[in-house]
């Protein structure tokens, strides 16, 4: 995550990747004005994105999800690797909603749909800038009915997770680390993470976010 931003003294230099001239226009305007102020760079490629990245000097990228020639991940994590690191907020449209929850498992900084409403997008590229994740919130309810979908279907089946496999996601469910839970329970952190994958695999998650989520649904953190 790159260095967190005072939006009260400084004006934050951003990099806007998009290809649609209007949204293009319509998302530089916002960020040019209150309460970010931002001086805007804009693109419409991601190559050329990641070149005024690697210049130095950025504090934030915004990219849609089709972005080419560099993927949005790939590029999330190349921005990641700069020094200091450039958070990317990743958007899309309504139709993108699983590739972006899908996206949680890689290295974006926020993710939004480009209908969110104007107030929770702000707020929420102030926290990413103060180095923070964000979720929008109709993306987080769409991954919250997937899982209860998904932890419906676990209870009619009997639950497909072994005792051990239980125990495992109640701990991330308490955002426990990998060296964490296997230290507590006397494994190498390989077997910890062989456990991982095969829960992965049984409730079809795809990031460490969703198993969070899916261990409270389940029922198997404490209030």
């Amino acid at each position: 995550m790159g260095t967190a931003i005072d939006l009260g003294t400084a004006r934050p230099v951003v990099l806007i990747i998009e290809r649609q001239p209007l949204f293009r226009a319509a998302l530089s305007r916002l960020l040019t004005g209150p309460p970010i102020m931002a001086h805007v760079h804009v693109v419409i490629d991601s190559q050329s994105g990641l070149e005024i990245a690697k210049r130095g000097g950025l504090q934030l990228a915004f990219c849609d999800i089709g972005t080419w020639p560099i993927t949005a991940l790939e590029l999330a994590k190349e921005l990641s690797l700069l020094e200091p690191a450039v958070p990317l907020i990743l958007l899309g449209d309504r139709e993108d909603e699983e590739g972006m929850a899908a996206a949680l498992q890689g290295k974006v900084a926020g993710l939004f749909t480009k209908d969110c409403p104007l107030d929770e997008f702000l707020s929420g590229v102030k926290a990413v800038l103060s180095g923070h994740r964000v979720v929008g919130a109709n993306l987080m309810g769409h991954m919250l009915d997937r899982l209860a979908a998904k932890t419906q279907e676990t209870r009619r089946s009997g639950g497909p997770l072994s005792p051990t496999e239980l125990a495992i996601l109640a701990q991330i469910g308490q955002a426990k680390s990998i060296s964490t839970i296997a230290t507590s329970r006397g494994i190498s952190p390989k077997t910890v993470r062989n456990h991982l994958a095969s829960i992965y695999r049984k409730l079809d998650l795809r990031s460490r976010t969703e198993a969070m989520l899916c261990a409270v649904r389940m029922g198997l953190v404490a209030d």
